[in-house]
């Protein structure tokens, strides 16, 4: 069985040319022809290079990986009941779906409120995030939410004021930060990530002072990719006031035979490059003490999907520290900027780092230890998802990340959206109506809880809302089903592992062995 597919994938608009024969661990066609064009990443390898190497178009799409993992959350299935509920009184009149609460609060003295388990993961300087940055806050914040900005923004906002190589304004920040505010009615929160440079930046002082932000996040990594972050440049002179301002740029925009292929077309776009961290625990806690020493009310940890000993390290700090909220993610999710091979052929697959950190954090539990609130990432998109992540470390997961699902959600919206005003509907959407209230579903309860401000929503922010409710409406109808009417009361033996190694991975019983011995005590009357 081959987990892999190399060397051919819409993700980098590749193909082989024998498609029918293709050796399964190069991925190079069985017979590679002189004279083909190159086709694949190979071939394209051959004229275009290191440009090969990120999902295409960069920056306009979002792609996560396409390996077939050993185990992944479908080798999960949900179990119900007929008897009995958990959370409500055990009435068929009561224990109706409608009454199951998906609400959740996170932090550790301080709690926030969230009306939906969710938390939209950090959304940093990309472009596509940029572009739809007021769909993403605003729907996470009608929502009822958790939206991280993202790694780069000041670093990457072309009209940023820097004093002594600290940032003093940044209007595309502010803008962020702004736009879930504008919408916030107490539930959910916007916190502020940061890496390497943002660091040195003093980008979490300047949200914590001038921009009144609350949360922060500190940023080890993230499922997709175990370097950090990258985008392309399509201009030598933002080349060049990126290297100023201290980021790795390639190739080198100073180098004159550069500056000269660029201007004639030899290649369109530099590549900006961020820093890895360097985790040390004394430089960590310092780190935490310097920001709530700054004001900030809470402090978050994102890690991604690193080796055993670094999700220990994660789960310890952010213990000692005492953090509001540790995101963990699993490889193969992904909103697009990573390298393609590195995205589908490094770090620890969601079901498996799920597991060592619910192993991890009942070793913290057993010893007494303070247990952050936790939150699970990597390529959840459905409600069927949410379940599962809740139900892997139960009981200690209270908010699951997404990234490219509410990413999806707004791209859509926004599309609708531009189509109505320039009068060009899609068939597809045209068949709901003319109207943004014709077409979204959600437009009539949203019109009533806004009035007139309701014309101001993005429909991006529609759409992200949209996708939410069908979310939470999917996933009452799972936990009713499992008779539990709130998120607390979802456990591990909500789900049965459908194979002997998901067994083994999970620790969730084989479905075979499931309720073995309740089944009979019922059966030997």
């Amino acid at each position: 069985m081959s987990f892999s597919k190399p060397n051919a994938s819409t993700a980098t608009l590749t193909k082989n040319r024998t498609r029918g024969s293709v050796c399964p661990y190069s991925g190079l066609c069985a017979t590679c022809l002189d004279g083909c064009p190159g086709l694949c990443e190979v071939g394209k390898s051959a004229y275009r290079g290191k440009e090969v190497l990120y999902p295409q178009p960069f920056g306009k799409n979002t792609s996560a990986s396409e390996k077939d993992y050993p185990v992944d959350l479908s080798h999960f299935n949900i179990m119900g009941t007929a008897a009995g509920a958990v959370g409500i009184e055990a009435d068929s009149d009561k224990a109706i779906f409608p009454a199951v609460d998906v609400s959740t609060e996170i932090g550790a003295d301080n709690k926030i409120r969230l009306k939906v388990p969710l938390v939209i993961a950090g959304m940093g300087s990309t472009d596509i995030a940029r572009v739809h940055w007021e769909a993403l806050a605003a729907g996470a914040a009608i929502s009822g939410a958790v939206i991280v900005i993202g790694e780069n923004v000041c670093g990457m906002d072309p009209n940023v004021e820097l004093k002594n190589g600290r940032v003093v304004n940044s209007p595309e920040l502010a803008r962020r930060v702004k736009a879930f505010k504008d919408w916030y009615d107490g539930y959910g929160i916007v916190a502020v990530q940061a890496n390497v440079e943002d660091t040195r930046l003093g980008a979490q002082e300047y949200a914590i002072e001038k921009l009144g932000v609350e949360a922060v996040e500190l940023k080890w990594g993230q499922g997709a990719k175990d370097i950090g972050g990258e985008v392309k440049l399509t201009t030598l002179e933002r080349a060049l006031q990126l290297k100023e301002r201290g980021y790795i740029v390639l190739p080198d925009p100073e180098d004159p035979a550069v500056q000269e292929a660029f201007k004639n077309g030899v290649f369109k776009e530099f590549e900006r490059h961020s820093r890895i961290g360097m985790v040390e625990e004394e430089s960590f806690m310092k780190r935490v003490e310097e920001l709530r020493k700054a004001g900030a009310k809470y402090i978050f940890l994102k890690t991604g999907a690193y080796r055993p000993v670094d999700l220990a390290r994660a789960v310890k700090f952010s213990s000692l520290a005492r953090l509001d909220l540790l995101t963990v993610d699993g490889a193969g999710g992904g909103t697009g900027m990573s390298p393609w091979r590195m995205m589908n052929e490094w770090g620890i697959p969601t079901v498996y780092i799920i597991s060592m950190l619910k192993d991890y954090l009942d070793r913290l539990a057993a010893r007494g230890a303070f247990i952050p609130s936790i939150a699970v990432a990597g390529g959840f998109a459905l409600e069927d998802h949410l379940f599962k992540g809740f139900a892997l470390a139960a009981p200690y997961v209270k908010a699951i990340g997404l990234a490219r699902g509410p990413l999806t959600a707004a791209m859509v919206g926004d599309k609708i959206g531009r189509d109505i005003k320039e009068g060009k509907l899609s068939a597809e959407h045209a068949k709901y109506g003319e109207t943004i209230e014709q077409i979204f579903v959600t437009s009539g309860e949203l019109k009533r809880r806004f009035g007139e401000n309701f014309a101001k929503l993005p429909a991006g922010a529609i759409g992200i809302y949209t996708y939410f409710e069908r979310l939470m409406q999917g996933l009452r109808q799972l936990m009713c089903g499992a008779r539990k009417f709130s998120l607390k009361h979802i456990e591990r033996n909500d789900i049965a592992a459908l194979t002997r190694e998901a067994a083994e991975v999970s620790g969730i019983p084989f479905i075979m062995d499931l309720d073995r011995d309740a089944a009979d005590r019922i059966l030997d009357f």
